[in-house]
Protein backbone atom coordinates (compact mmCIF):
# COMPACT_ATOMS: atom_id res chain seq x y z
CA UNK A 1 0.00 0.00 0.00
CA UNK A 2 1.33 3.44 -0.93
CA UNK A 3 0.51 6.21 1.53
CA UNK A 4 0.65 9.78 0.23
CA UNK A 5 0.65 12.73 2.57
CA UNK A 6 -1.75 15.52 1.69
CA UNK A 7 -0.42 19.09 1.49
CA UNK A 8 -1.12 20.93 4.75
CA UNK A 9 -3.67 23.36 3.28
CA UNK A 10 -5.54 20.55 1.52
CA UNK A 11 -5.48 18.44 4.68
CA UNK A 12 -7.07 21.29 6.66
CA UNK A 13 -9.77 21.77 4.02
CA UNK A 14 -10.60 18.06 4.20
CA UNK A 15 -10.86 18.26 8.00
CA UNK A 16 -13.13 21.33 7.79
CA UNK A 17 -15.33 19.68 5.15
CA UNK A 18 -15.68 16.60 7.32
CA UNK A 19 -16.74 18.75 10.26
CA UNK A 20 -19.40 20.41 8.09
CA UNK A 21 -20.64 17.06 6.82
CA UNK A 22 -21.08 15.59 10.28
CA UNK A 23 -22.46 18.28 12.59
CA UNK A 24 -23.76 17.73 16.08
CA UNK A 25 -27.06 15.86 15.75
CA UNK A 26 -28.84 18.62 17.68
CA UNK A 27 -27.62 21.41 15.40
CA UNK A 28 -28.66 22.73 12.00
CA UNK A 29 -26.79 24.89 9.49
CA UNK A 30 -28.93 27.64 7.95
CA UNK A 31 -27.94 29.82 4.98
CA UNK A 32 -29.10 33.27 6.11
CA UNK A 33 -27.27 35.11 3.31
CA UNK A 34 -26.87 33.25 0.03
CA UNK A 35 -24.95 34.36 -3.06
CA UNK A 36 -24.95 38.03 -2.10
CA UNK A 37 -22.44 40.66 -3.23
CA UNK A 38 -21.70 41.44 0.39
CA UNK A 39 -23.08 41.55 3.92
CA UNK A 40 -22.70 43.47 7.17
CA UNK A 41 -22.22 41.65 10.48
CA UNK A 42 -21.86 43.47 13.80
CA UNK A 43 -21.46 42.63 17.48
CA UNK A 44 -18.67 41.65 19.87
CA UNK A 45 -17.07 39.46 17.21
CA UNK A 46 -14.17 37.04 17.35
CA UNK A 47 -13.21 36.53 13.70
CA UNK A 48 -11.16 33.42 12.87
CA UNK A 49 -9.69 32.55 9.50
CA UNK A 50 -10.46 29.18 7.95
CA UNK A 51 -8.06 27.32 5.70
CA UNK A 52 -4.81 28.72 7.09
CA UNK A 53 -1.78 26.46 7.36
CA UNK A 54 -1.75 23.68 9.94
CA UNK A 55 1.67 24.71 11.32
CA UNK A 56 0.66 28.37 11.76
CA UNK A 57 -2.81 27.69 13.13
CA UNK A 58 -5.79 29.92 12.45
CA UNK A 59 -5.45 33.68 12.92
CA UNK A 60 -8.08 35.45 14.97
CA UNK A 61 -8.91 39.04 15.85
CA UNK A 62 -11.75 40.99 17.39
CA UNK A 63 -14.02 43.40 15.53
CA UNK A 64 -17.25 45.31 16.05
CA UNK A 65 -18.31 45.33 12.39
CA UNK A 66 -17.19 43.25 9.40
CA UNK A 67 -18.28 43.58 5.77
CA UNK A 68 -17.17 40.48 3.88
CA UNK A 69 -16.84 40.46 0.09
CA UNK A 70 -15.44 37.95 -2.39
CA UNK A 71 -12.23 39.03 -4.14
CA UNK A 72 -9.91 36.96 -6.34
CA UNK A 73 -11.67 33.73 -5.48
CA UNK A 74 -11.46 34.19 -1.70
CA UNK A 75 -13.48 35.80 1.08
CA UNK A 76 -12.04 39.12 2.22
CA UNK A 77 -12.62 40.74 5.62
CA UNK A 78 -10.66 43.78 6.80
CA UNK A 79 -8.15 43.29 4.01
CA UNK A 80 -7.47 39.65 4.96
CA UNK A 81 -8.32 36.85 2.57
CA UNK A 82 -9.12 33.23 3.33
CA UNK A 83 -11.31 30.38 2.11
CA UNK A 84 -13.73 31.44 4.84
CA UNK A 85 -14.10 33.00 8.28
CA UNK A 86 -15.79 31.78 11.44
CA UNK A 87 -17.47 34.36 13.67
CA UNK A 88 -18.33 33.73 17.30
CA UNK A 89 -19.65 36.07 19.96
CA UNK A 90 -20.79 36.10 23.55
CA UNK A 91 -24.08 37.68 22.45
CA UNK A 92 -26.30 38.12 19.40
CA UNK A 93 -24.74 39.08 16.06
CA UNK A 94 -26.59 41.45 13.74
CA UNK A 95 -26.57 40.38 10.10
CA UNK A 96 -28.09 42.84 7.65
CA UNK A 97 -30.23 44.27 10.46
CA UNK A 98 -31.41 41.03 12.14
CA UNK A 99 -30.02 39.39 15.26
CA UNK A 100 -28.72 35.82 15.24
CA UNK A 101 -27.29 33.57 17.91
CA UNK A 102 -24.90 30.67 17.54
CA UNK A 103 -21.90 30.37 15.24
CA UNK A 104 -21.64 32.12 11.87
CA UNK A 105 -19.47 30.97 8.97
CA UNK A 106 -18.73 33.37 6.12
CA UNK A 107 -17.87 31.51 2.91
CA UNK A 108 -17.79 31.91 -0.86
CA UNK A 109 -20.55 30.56 -3.09
CA UNK A 110 -20.71 30.60 -6.87
CA UNK A 111 -18.20 32.77 -8.69
CA UNK A 112 -18.29 35.81 -6.41
CA UNK A 113 -21.12 35.42 -3.93
CA UNK A 114 -21.01 35.70 -0.14
CA UNK A 115 -22.59 32.89 1.87
CA UNK A 116 -23.32 33.34 5.60
CA UNK A 117 -24.27 30.16 7.46
CA UNK A 118 -25.74 30.23 10.97
CA UNK A 119 -25.17 27.03 12.95
CA UNK A 120 -27.44 26.75 15.98
CA UNK A 121 -29.57 24.21 17.89
CA UNK A 122 -32.44 22.86 15.81
CA UNK A 123 -35.03 23.77 18.47
CA UNK A 124 -33.81 27.38 18.66
CA UNK A 125 -33.92 27.59 14.87
CA UNK A 126 -37.55 26.45 14.89
CA UNK A 127 -38.58 29.36 17.11
CA UNK A 128 -37.22 31.75 14.47
CA UNK A 129 -39.10 29.79 11.80
CA UNK A 130 -42.43 30.04 13.63
CA UNK A 131 -41.91 33.78 14.13
CA UNK A 132 -41.29 34.15 10.40
CA UNK A 133 -43.83 31.70 9.01
CA UNK A 134 -46.79 32.13 11.36
CA UNK A 135 -48.38 34.63 13.76
CA UNK A 136 -47.87 34.71 17.51
CA UNK A 137 -51.54 35.68 17.85
CA UNK A 138 -52.77 32.43 16.31
CA UNK A 139 -54.25 29.64 18.48
CA UNK A 140 -51.61 27.60 20.27
CA UNK A 141 -52.73 24.32 18.63
CA UNK A 142 -52.11 25.84 15.18
CA UNK A 143 -48.65 26.96 16.34
CA UNK A 144 -47.91 23.48 17.71
CA UNK A 145 -48.92 21.93 14.38
CA UNK A 146 -46.68 24.44 12.60
CA UNK A 147 -43.77 23.60 14.92
CA UNK A 148 -44.05 19.87 14.16
CA UNK A 149 -44.40 20.41 10.41
CA UNK A 150 -41.44 22.82 10.36
CA UNK A 151 -39.31 20.48 12.49
CA UNK A 152 -40.07 17.58 10.14
CA UNK A 153 -39.25 19.70 7.10
CA UNK A 154 -35.99 20.92 8.64
CA UNK A 155 -34.90 17.47 9.85
CA UNK A 156 -35.59 16.04 6.39
CA UNK A 157 -33.42 18.69 4.71
CA UNK A 158 -30.69 18.30 7.32
CA UNK A 159 -30.55 14.62 6.46
CA UNK A 160 -30.77 15.24 2.71
CA UNK A 161 -28.03 17.93 2.70
CA UNK A 162 -25.75 16.48 5.37
CA UNK A 163 -22.65 16.79 3.16
CA UNK A 164 -23.32 20.37 2.01
CA UNK A 165 -22.07 23.60 3.57
CA UNK A 166 -25.62 24.27 4.80
CA UNK A 167 -28.75 22.21 5.30
CA UNK A 168 -31.51 24.70 4.63
CA UNK A 169 -32.09 28.24 3.32
CA UNK A 170 -33.72 30.97 5.39
CA UNK A 171 -36.19 32.10 2.73
CA UNK A 172 -39.35 30.99 0.95
CA UNK A 173 -37.11 28.62 -1.03
CA UNK A 174 -37.28 26.49 2.16
CA UNK A 175 -38.55 28.16 5.36
CA UNK A 176 -38.52 31.74 6.56
CA UNK A 177 -36.21 32.23 9.56
CA UNK A 178 -35.99 35.57 11.37
CA UNK A 179 -33.15 34.75 13.76
CA UNK A 180 -33.30 35.59 17.45
CA UNK A 181 -36.80 35.74 19.01
CA UNK A 182 -37.63 37.45 22.32
CA UNK A 183 -38.16 35.03 25.25
CA UNK A 184 -41.80 36.10 25.75
CA UNK A 185 -42.93 35.00 22.29
CA UNK A 186 -45.56 32.24 22.10
CA UNK A 187 -43.35 30.64 19.44
CA UNK A 188 -41.08 29.44 22.25
CA UNK A 189 -43.96 27.68 23.98
CA UNK A 190 -45.14 25.95 20.80
CA UNK A 191 -41.62 24.65 20.09
CA UNK A 192 -40.89 23.59 23.67
CA UNK A 193 -44.25 21.85 24.10
CA UNK A 194 -43.62 19.76 20.96
CA UNK A 195 -39.87 19.29 21.53
CA UNK A 196 -38.43 16.61 19.26
CA UNK A 197 -41.76 15.68 17.65
CA UNK A 198 -41.69 14.97 13.91
CA UNK A 199 -43.75 13.05 11.37
CA UNK A 200 -42.68 9.91 9.52
CA UNK A 201 -44.06 8.17 6.46
CA UNK A 202 -43.30 4.43 6.44
CA UNK A 203 -40.53 5.01 8.97
CA UNK A 204 -38.82 7.80 7.02
CA UNK A 205 -38.76 11.57 7.36
CA UNK A 206 -40.43 13.35 4.46
CA UNK A 207 -40.62 16.99 3.26
CA UNK A 208 -43.63 18.21 5.25
CA UNK A 209 -44.50 21.03 2.86
CA UNK A 210 -46.91 23.74 3.92
CA UNK A 211 -48.23 26.97 2.45
CA UNK A 212 -50.23 30.05 3.48
CA UNK A 213 -53.64 29.46 1.87
CA UNK A 214 -54.85 26.56 -0.26
CA UNK A 215 -57.62 28.46 -2.01
CA UNK A 216 -59.95 25.56 -1.16
CA UNK A 217 -57.91 22.52 -2.29
CA UNK A 218 -54.39 21.34 -1.52
CA UNK A 219 -52.25 19.92 -4.32
CA UNK A 220 -50.43 16.70 -5.24
CA UNK A 221 -46.68 17.33 -4.82
CA UNK A 222 -45.96 15.65 -8.16
CA UNK A 223 -47.83 18.44 -9.92
CA UNK A 224 -45.72 21.13 -8.26
CA UNK A 225 -42.27 19.69 -7.64
CA UNK A 226 -42.17 16.89 -10.25
CA UNK A 227 -41.15 14.56 -7.44
CA UNK A 228 -42.15 11.11 -6.33
CA UNK A 229 -45.55 10.22 -4.94
CA UNK A 230 -45.89 10.99 -1.24
CA UNK A 231 -49.19 9.61 0.08
CA UNK A 232 -48.78 11.67 3.27
CA UNK A 233 -49.15 14.75 1.05
CA UNK A 234 -52.15 13.71 -0.99
CA UNK A 235 -54.62 16.51 -1.87
CA UNK A 236 -57.48 17.34 0.49
CA UNK A 237 -60.47 19.68 0.34
CA UNK A 238 -59.80 22.69 2.58
CA UNK A 239 -62.61 25.22 2.58
CA UNK A 240 -61.77 26.43 6.10
CA UNK A 241 -59.38 29.02 4.70
CA UNK A 242 -62.18 30.84 2.84
CA UNK A 243 -62.12 33.92 5.10
CA UNK A 244 -58.36 34.32 5.03
CA UNK A 245 -56.18 36.87 3.35
CA UNK A 246 -55.53 36.06 -0.32
CA UNK A 247 -58.23 33.41 -0.51
CA UNK A 248 -59.29 35.42 -3.54
CA UNK A 249 -57.09 37.93 -5.35
CA UNK A 250 -56.65 39.79 -8.62
CA UNK A 251 -53.56 41.01 -10.44
CA UNK A 252 -53.01 43.29 -13.43
CA UNK A 253 -49.70 43.26 -15.31
CA UNK A 254 -48.81 45.35 -18.32
CA UNK A 255 -47.71 43.08 -21.16
CA UNK A 256 -44.41 44.97 -21.46
CA UNK A 257 -43.68 44.26 -17.80
CA UNK A 258 -44.75 40.64 -18.15
CA UNK A 259 -42.47 40.20 -21.17
CA UNK A 260 -39.52 41.58 -19.21
CA UNK A 261 -40.20 39.38 -16.17
CA UNK A 262 -40.29 36.29 -18.38
CA UNK A 263 -37.05 37.34 -20.08
CA UNK A 264 -35.28 37.82 -16.74
CA UNK A 265 -36.57 34.43 -15.62
CA UNK A 266 -35.00 32.74 -18.66
CA UNK A 267 -38.24 32.37 -20.63
CA UNK A 268 -37.96 35.16 -23.17
CA UNK A 269 -40.63 35.03 -25.87
CA UNK A 270 -40.30 38.56 -27.21
CA UNK A 271 -43.35 40.77 -26.72
CA UNK A 272 -46.16 38.78 -25.10
CA UNK A 273 -49.19 38.49 -27.37
CA UNK A 274 -51.23 35.81 -25.60
CA UNK A 275 -51.40 33.69 -22.42
CA UNK A 276 -53.47 30.56 -21.86
CA UNK A 277 -53.65 27.91 -19.16
CA UNK A 278 -53.51 24.82 -21.38
CA UNK A 279 -53.38 22.12 -18.68
CA UNK A 280 -54.75 22.07 -15.15
CA UNK A 281 -54.01 19.80 -12.20
CA UNK A 282 -56.62 17.86 -10.23
CA UNK A 283 -57.02 20.89 -7.92
CA UNK A 284 -57.50 23.14 -11.00
CA UNK A 285 -54.12 24.84 -10.62
CA UNK A 286 -52.24 25.83 -13.77
CA UNK A 287 -50.22 22.76 -14.72
CA UNK A 288 -49.05 24.21 -18.04
CA UNK A 289 -49.16 27.84 -19.20
CA UNK A 290 -48.69 28.58 -22.90
CA UNK A 291 -47.28 32.01 -23.66
CA UNK A 292 -47.38 33.29 -27.23
CA UNK A 293 -44.85 36.00 -28.02
CA UNK A 294 -43.49 37.93 -30.98
CA UNK A 295 -40.36 35.73 -31.04
CA UNK A 296 -41.76 32.32 -30.13
CA UNK A 297 -44.46 30.38 -28.30
CA UNK A 298 -43.45 28.66 -25.08
CA UNK A 299 -45.12 26.08 -22.83
CA UNK A 300 -44.16 26.50 -19.16
CA UNK A 301 -44.93 24.52 -16.04
CA UNK A 302 -47.29 26.54 -13.88
CA UNK A 303 -44.73 26.70 -11.09
CA UNK A 304 -42.02 28.00 -13.45
CA UNK A 305 -44.38 30.68 -14.76
CA UNK A 306 -45.17 31.79 -11.20
CA UNK A 307 -41.48 31.81 -10.25
CA UNK A 308 -40.65 34.06 -13.21
CA UNK A 309 -43.41 36.53 -12.33
CA UNK A 310 -42.51 36.42 -8.62
CA UNK A 311 -43.98 34.36 -5.80
CA UNK A 312 -45.24 37.45 -3.97
CA UNK A 313 -46.68 38.98 -7.15
CA UNK A 314 -48.49 35.94 -8.55
CA UNK A 315 -49.84 34.51 -5.29
CA UNK A 316 -50.52 30.99 -6.58
CA UNK A 317 -51.04 28.93 -9.73
CA UNK A 318 -54.76 28.61 -9.00
CA UNK A 319 -55.72 31.35 -11.45
CA UNK A 320 -57.46 32.31 -14.69
CA UNK A 321 -55.95 34.89 -17.04
CA UNK A 322 -57.15 37.03 -19.93
CA UNK A 323 -55.52 39.74 -22.01
CA UNK A 324 -57.34 43.06 -22.19
CA UNK A 325 -55.55 45.46 -24.53
CA UNK A 326 -52.00 45.87 -23.23
CA UNK A 327 -52.77 44.34 -19.80
CA UNK A 328 -52.91 40.75 -18.55
CA UNK A 329 -55.64 40.36 -15.93
CA UNK A 330 -55.33 37.49 -13.45
CA UNK A 331 -57.97 36.34 -10.97
CA UNK A 332 -57.04 33.61 -8.54
CA UNK A 333 -57.31 31.98 -5.14
CA UNK A 334 -54.88 31.00 -2.44
CA UNK A 335 -51.28 31.88 -1.62
CA UNK A 336 -48.38 29.47 -2.03
CA UNK A 337 -47.66 26.21 -3.83
CA UNK A 338 -50.68 24.44 -2.30
CA UNK A 339 -48.90 21.28 -1.08
CA UNK A 340 -49.30 19.97 2.48
CA UNK A 341 -50.66 21.98 5.38
CA UNK A 342 -52.69 25.11 4.67
CA UNK A 343 -51.65 27.48 7.46
CA UNK A 344 -54.86 29.51 7.42
CA UNK A 345 -56.84 26.29 7.35
CA UNK A 346 -54.89 25.05 10.37
CA UNK A 347 -55.71 28.31 12.16
CA UNK A 348 -59.42 27.86 11.42
CA UNK A 349 -59.35 24.23 12.59
CA UNK A 350 -57.68 25.27 15.86
CA UNK A 351 -60.29 27.98 16.39
CA UNK A 352 -62.97 25.30 16.01
CA UNK A 353 -61.31 23.19 18.72
CA UNK A 354 -59.03 20.85 16.73
CA UNK A 355 -55.79 19.70 18.37
CA UNK A 356 -52.41 19.90 16.67
CA UNK A 357 -52.53 16.13 16.10
CA UNK A 358 -55.94 16.40 14.40
CA UNK A 359 -54.66 19.22 12.20
CA UNK A 360 -51.63 17.20 11.14
CA UNK A 361 -53.71 14.06 10.53
CA UNK A 362 -55.95 16.07 8.20
CA UNK A 363 -53.19 17.64 6.10
CA UNK A 364 -50.68 14.74 6.25
CA UNK A 365 -52.96 11.67 6.13
CA UNK A 366 -51.23 8.45 7.12
CA UNK A 367 -48.15 10.11 8.61
CA UNK A 368 -46.99 8.88 12.03
CA UNK A 369 -46.14 11.30 14.83
CA UNK A 370 -43.03 10.23 16.71
CA UNK A 371 -39.77 11.51 18.22
CA UNK A 372 -36.85 12.58 16.05
CA UNK A 373 -34.22 9.88 15.98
Amino acid sequence: MIVRLLPAALLLSVIVAAAWAAPDSGMIRVAIVDNARGAELSGDLLVTEMGTCVECGPRSWRADVVRPVVANGAVEIDGRRASGFRLTSGGPVRVNGREYEGRLDVLKTGDAGVLVVNELPLEDYLVGVLRGESSERWPIEALRAQAIASRTYAAYHRQLNAARLYHIIASTAHQQFVGRVAPGSSAWGAVQETAGQVMYWEGELFPAFYHANSGGYTEDPRSVFAGRSLPALRPVVCHLAAGAANFQWTLELRLDDLSELLRRGGFGVGAVRGIEVTERTTSLRAGTVTVRGSARTLRLRGGDFRRAIGYDTLKSTLFAVAIDGDVARFSGRGHGHGVGMCQWGAKSMAELGASSRQILNFYYPGATLSTLR
